[in-house]
């Protein structure tokens, strides 16, 4: 099982999307400033997290999320404020 997550930043109001397989130990790794691209961010918090069976589907719906925009992509569900 593979995880699509889209996090966000209070400090610097924006959003980031990734994929995982282990979403604790990912989000650990975003906030403790060992990623260069969210580093300036942390702590971040998850927005929204969606289950997929494999690799190439969350890579799928991660360049989807990318390609539109996380705030457009939440707006669309109706999630993002």
């Amino acid at each position: 099982m593979y995880n699509v997550y889209i996090l966000f930043s209070d400090s610097t109001l924006k959003y980031y999307t990734g994929s995982c397989q282990n979403m604790e130990l990912r989000l650990a790794h975003h906030n403790s400033g060992h990623n260069r691209s969210t580093k300036a961010g942390a702590p971040w918090k998850i927005i929204k997290v969606y289950h997929v069976v494999d690799r190439t589907e969350a890579l799928r719906l991660e360049n989807k999320i990318k390609k539109r925009g996380a705030k457009r992509f939440l707006s669309d569900e109706g999630l993002a404020g």
